[in-house]
């Protein structure tokens, strides 16, 4: 099993949002998933208590138990979404033991000062491994061609973080999850553009 933790100290920057649709690509593409929803609202989980059983499985996981070892060797990935502000010894757990990292960000002043601290806090706690496929910036909710965009990325250049791709502002993710789906689950003529958006996040996981 892969594990893929999706965090970022601040809230309503599109964590669940980018979990679900991760889930649902994996799920879709035939793979075994298991969402773990570590967060007090329990969004991912609402969200998949209206999937329909006709759409590829997505297993749950709440509460602060692991997965088991059955688990592990039962299912390919498992996606991690994360509460706000999670911090200290919590943090530390949560990432040690993952594969991979997803950040997801909005191109604004608060959502860059947030990550900015929190980048911080990951590098004086020895939490960042060395190598650049361990953490992976999604810009949410921007068009790459905008200068929100433009901004975003020269930020992150401090840092040495590449953004690995934008998902734009739509209400096809909105109307896709009021019915418990992912985009991934969508027609064709729906989903296009967005499915298109995921290619260089999806390379960089296979990485």
């Amino acid at each position: 099993m892969r594990a893929v933790l999706v965090v970022n100290p601040k809230g309503g920057c599109g964590k669940t949002t980018l979990a679900t649709n991760l889930a649902g690509c994996l799920a879709n593409r035939g793979d075994s998933v298991v969402l773990w929803d570590l967060d007090r609202q329990k969004s991912s989980l609402e969200w998949l208590a209206l999937r329909s059983p006709e759409l590829p499985v997505i297993h749950s996981l709440e509460g602060k138990d692991e997965p088991s070892g059955k688990q592990k060797r039962k299912h390919d990935w498992l996606i991690m979404d994360t509460r706000a502000g999670l911090h200290g010894k919590n943090l530390e757990r949560a990432i040690k033991p993952v594969d991979k990292v997803l950040m997801p960000i909005q191109p604004s002043l608060y959502d860059m000062a947030a990550t900015r601290d929190f980048l911080a806090v990951l590098h004086e706690e020895h939490l960042l491994r060395k190598g650049k496929y361990f953490l992976g910036i999604v810009g949410m909710r921007v068009d790459a061609r905008t200068r929100a965009a433009v901004t975003l990325e020269a930020f992150l250049k401090q840092f040495e973080l590449p953004v690995l791709t934008y998902l734009r502002d739509t209400q096809v993710y909105t109307n896709a999850a009021f019915q418990g789906k992912s985009i991934f689950d969508l027609p064709h003529y729906l989903n296009e553009k967005d499915v298109a958006d995921w290619q260089p996040l999806l390379i960089w996981l296979a990485k």
